[in-house]
Parts: C-alpha cells; sequence; structure tokens
C-alpha cells in the first residue's frame, strides 16, 4: 500500500501531484491511499517511491477532468481522494469515461461536485462582514459555517467583490484573510472570533426589510434558497419570521394604495394639449434664443416643461458626446437606468449597443449619443418602473431639442436606433422594414441609416432570434465605420 500526504483536505495541487505520479508508475486504485494534514496513515503503508526509482508512464486525462477533480475533492466524502484517483486510472483507458453518466463512479462523482457547487454557491450568498476597527484601521470580519472544504475554492470569488477591503472569512474547516494584495489561509476560526454586531448592522436591517415584497412571498422557495441551518449567522434572518407571518396584511395594504392610472380619454386630452404646445415652443430656439453650445442646450434642457413626462421622472436625459462628432446615434428614450444616471444608454439596451460598437471597432467616445424624448415615460409596477412608449404628442414636444443636438453638431451620418428615433429624425412615421441598413439623404446633407433599437434584441424571446438580430445589428454597425471611418478606435 502507498500514500500520499496532502496539505489539508482541499489541497487539489497535492493530490493531482501525487496522483499523477502514482498513476505514471502504474500504481492500482487499490494500493493507493491518501492523507491530510497530521492524520496517520495505515500500519503498513509505505510512501510513493522517488523519481526515477521505477519505470513511468504518460498520465493523460479528458479535459472536464480537472474541473471536476477539484470539485470531488472539496467533499466531505472520505472516500473522494480515491474516488478521484479511481477515475483517473480509469481515463488512461476509458478515453470517454467522464461521458457515461450511468457509471457508478461518474455518477457519484457529479453528485459530490453538484453539492460542493451548491455548498459554494450559499456561501457566496450567505457570508455577513461585520467590522471592526484596528491600529491598522477598517477589518471585516465574517463567520460561515460550510458543509464541505469550499474555501479554498471559494475565498476568489471574495477576493474579487471586495478587493478594496482588509477581510478575514472564519470557519470551522480553515480560514481565509485578504490584506488588500495577498490571499492567505489559515486553520480553523472561532465564532466567538467575529464580532456580535457593527453599526452599519440597523442600516442593513432597515433596507432589508423595506425591499421584503409580501406580494411575491413563497416561503418554501425561500427556505430552498436559504436553507434554515445558515440563518443563525444571518443578522437579517431574526426578521424573516415577522415579515412573513405580517405578509397577508401587507399585501392587502400594497393593493389598497395600488397607484391609479389616468383614463384613456384624459391621456387624449393631454396629448392634444401637448401638442398645442410644441408648436410654439419648437420655433421659439430659431428666434434668436438657440443656445450656441451643447452645454447651453445641456442646462436649459433642465427645466423643460414641454410635455408632462417631465413631473415624473428624475431628470432630463440630454445627450453626450463631442461637440462635432461626425455621427449623431439617437435612440428613442432613456430607461430606468439612464433616468437615474442621467446618460443615455447606461442600462441593459446600452451594454448590447457598447458590445456592437466594440465588435465594429468604433470609438464610442467620438459619438454623440442622444435620445428622441429626453425623459423617462414608465408605469409603476409595485417597486419596478415599467417602460412606456412615448406618444406621439410627448415625441413631437421633444423634437426641437433634438434638432438642436443636429444643428450644433453638424454630423455627417445620423443613426435611427428604432422607428420612433426615425420618424422624429425624417418627421414622418416610417417602419424598420422598409428602411433598415441603407443610406438615406437628409436635407442638410447627412446621411441617415436606420436600424433596430439594442432593447428589441434583449426582448426576442429564443436565443436563435436574439443571435440573428445581434449579427444583423453587428452589420448595421459596421455600415457606420465605413461611412464613417473616422469614427473608428484608434490603432
Amino acid at each position: 500500500m502507498f500514500v500520499a500526504r496532502l496539505a489539508h483536505p482541499a489541497d487539489f495541487e497535492g493530490w493531482r501531484a501525487a496522483a499523477r505520479r502514482a498513476v505514471a508508475l502504474g500504481i492500482p486504485p487499490e494500493e493507493m491511499s491518501f492523507v491530510t494534514g497530521e492524520e496517520a496513515p495505515s500500519l503498513f503503508a509505505e510512501p510513493l517511491p522517488e523519481e526515477g526509482e521505477a519505470p513511468e508512464r504518460t498520465v493523460t486525462v479528458a479535459k472536464a477532468f480537472p474541473d471536476l477533480a477539484r470539485h470531488v475533492l472539496c467533499h466531505q466524502d472520505p472516500e473522494r481522494f480515491l474516488l478521484a484517483y479511481r477515475l483517473l486510472w480509469r481515463l488512461q483507458t476509458e478515453k470517454g469515461l467522464l461521458e457515461i453518466a450511468s457509471d457508478p463512479d461518474v455518477l457519484r462523482a457529479g453528485e459530490l461536485a453538484k453539492a460542493v457547487r451548491r455548498d459554494a454557491h450559499k456561501m457566496t450568498a450567505f457570508v455577513r462582514f461585520r467590522e471592526i476597527e484596528t491600529a491598522d484601521g477598517r477589518h471585516y470580519i465574517a463567520w460561515f459555517e460550510p458543509t464541505h472544504h469550499i474555501v479554498e475554492l471559494t475565498a476568489p470569488f471574495f477576493m474579487r467583490r471586495f478587493a478594496g477591503m482588509v477581510w478575514t472569512i472564519l470557519t470551522p474547516l480553515r480560514s481565509v484573510h485578504w490584506d488588500g494584495a495577498d490571499l492567505s489561509f489559515g486553520p480553523p476560526g472561532s465564532r466567538e472570533d467575529h464580532p456580535a454586531e457593527d453599526d452599519a448592522e440597523a442600516l442593513w436591517l432597515t433596507y432589508y426589510a423595506s425591499i421584503f415584497n409580501p406580494a411575491r412571498l413563497k416561503v418554501k422557495a425561500m427556505q430552498a434558497e436559504m436553507p434554515k441551518k445558515y440563518w443563525k449567522n444571518l443578522p437579517e434572518a431574526a426578521l424573516i419570521e415577522p415579515l412573513v407571518r405580517g405578509a397577508e396584511a401587507a399585501s392587502r395594504r400594497m393593493l389598497e394604495t395600488a397607484p391609479t392610472l389616468p383614463s384613456f380619454r384624459h391621456e387624449r386630452v393631454m396629448e392634444r394639449g401637448e401638442m398645442a404646445r410644441t408648436a410654439k415652443l419648437a420655433a421659439e430656439p430659431r428666434h434668436g434664443n438657440q443656445p450656441r453650445t451643447l452645454d447651453e442646450a445641456r442646462a436649459e434642457a433642465r427645466h423643460c416643461k414641454a410635455c408632462p413626462l417631465w413631473e415624473p421622472a428624475t431628470q432630463t436625459v440630454f445627450g453626450k458626446g463631442p461637440d462635432h462628432a461626425p455621427v449623431i446615434f439617437v435612440g428613442e428614450q432613456p430607461g430606468d437606468q439612464e433616468d437615474l444616471a442621467g446618460e443615455p444608454f447606461v442600462g441593459p439596451a446600452g451594454k448590447v449597443f457598447d458590445a456592437a460598437l466594440a465588435e465594429a471597432g468604433i470609438d464610442r467616445d467620438q459619438a454623440y449619443v442622444t435620445n428622441a424624448v429626453k425623459h423617462f415615460k414608465f408605469v409603476p409596477r409595485g417597486k419596478r418602473r415599467i417602460h412606456q412608449k412615448p406618444s406621439m404628442g410627448e415625441v413631437k414636444a421633444c423634437r426641437f431639442w433634438l434638432e438642436i443636438e443636429r444643428d450644433l453638431v453638424r454630423p455627417k451620418l445620423v443613426v435611427a436606433l428604432g422607428a420612433t428615433a426615425a420618424a422624429t429624425v425624417l418627421g414622418k412615421a416610417v417602419t424598420i422594414r422598409d428602411t433598415r441598413s441603407r443610406l438615406i439623404d437628409l436635407e442638410e446633407g447627412a446621411k441617415l441609416l436606420v436600424t433596430v433599437h439594442p432593447a428589441y434584441i434583449l426582448r426576442l424571446p429564443d436565443p436563435e432570434s436574439q443571435a440573428r438580430e445581434t449579427e444583423a445589428f453587428h452589420r448595421d454597425m459596421d455600415l457606420v465605420r465605413a461611412t464613417v471611418p473616422e469614427i473608428a478606435l484608434a490603432a
């Protein structure tokens, strides 16, 4: 019987080196054992032969095996090391072994790896740091009780997530410390070393209670994702049972105080009023009062009340980009995140937009990005604000701001992202189908390119449609770069 000693119960690197050595020496699984730390080997065990003491053979593994073995070795099962070694041994002659889902060893390894991944996920979700003051500054300490040996596996997540903090996570199995530069592991910690509370905890509990939505409460689903064994280490756990008990009454209060939406007739009356005001407001900038710079226009637009959208919106979201950009991208209106940030295309649709620009080699910083409507139109749904398409009255009320932007920037190309933007630029309703992906002459000598809005791609129901429309959108961005080559990223 040969034995290999590992540094700690999840020592994957140590196991891999010993396992590869043993397989190369031809030691079968029934003659191999592994021990960790100070654990005593069996009475008749002997160490692996030194290099050169026996003939060796080449060791090969399937591409998926290292990750599977890494997770298997983190399980509490005392047979995990031999199970992983047995798979490694068999892979030398059974190349497709891992693809046989019914194989007992493969099946068992998959079960162990799945349990470890779930435990690691729970650690990332349920670790709660508490702050203490030390001579070197602030130090954040957390206590967690994992089921398996997942500290080494999960620590890189916290290193990336809290890179700017000095923190320590204590567990009964092993501890990890991050000093802002290096990640180090140590012996098990004690719950007594974890602070009982900190100054921020009351704020966290207030926030947790405020975001609790009784109308969406599903107790069994909640306990499946947050098992009760974790509750004792979560400060918010003390609020869960009272919130659950009061959920029915709270749900009734939400229904009784739900916002009342305006009637269809009221909306039509308001739209006619908007269109009447538009005729007057659209002419004002043309009589010597037009802003001379984009900064002046942006400042004036902050106080725009040409349509009712200004009142519920957080702020005006004006265009952003250089004064003499060669291309203007025009969307429909700001979304929820744009309304909060005060900048166009920074939400989910903005990420699709940025990805397409990057794929085409377009420098967004050299483009001017704006919207046809400068305020976010939405309907409230509980705690969410759901995008609502602007009416033609609202579009016309805001059109003069886009005309000011075009007059000041004087682009060579205007890119309309969606039918609303195209209608605003052309002054008439058009369809994407009839105008997309071709250059249209505008009065001032510029060209217009019509394409879809990035949000349209996000709303498609299936991956195939999304992939098809994403490819078409990227082709339109390639056309933008070919039409205005100076917009390209610097080499």
